[in-house]
C-alpha cells in the first residue's frame, strides 16, 4: 500500500491527500511530526541527506522525495511507483 509521509500543516499535503482520495488510491497516511528517529532519518535520507521534506511517498520499497503539489506530475510519479 501506498505510505503518505506528511504534515497536517503543509498545504502541498493537504493537496496530495485529496487528490489521492479523489482518484481512489488507497493510502496510509503518516504524521512526520509523530514518526520514529528512524523514520525521520530515512526520509532525511530520500530527501538528499539535509532535512525531511513532505509529501513524502513510498511505494513497496520505491520512494518518490517531496516535492511541491502538481496534479499531472504525482499521478505520474504514482504510475512510476507502480501505485497506479
Amino acid at each position: 500500500m501506498l505510505k503518505v509521509y506528511a504534515a497536517k500543516w503543509c498545504p502541498h499535503c493537504t493537496k496530495t491527500v485529496e487528490c489521492l482520495k479523489n482518484n481512489n488510491i488507497e493510502f496510509q497516511y503518516f504524521e512526520m511530526e509523530k514518526q520514529s528517529e528512524n523514520t525521520i532519518q530515512k526520509i532525511i535520507q530520500v530527501n538528499g541527506g539535509e532535512d525531511w521534506v513532505v509529501p513524502t511517498l513510498e511505494f513497496n520499497g520505491k520512494w518518490r522525495e517531496g516535492k511541491l503539489y502538481n496534479e499531472k506530475e504525482l499521478k505520474e510519479d504514482l504510475i512510476q511507483l507502480g501505485a497506479r
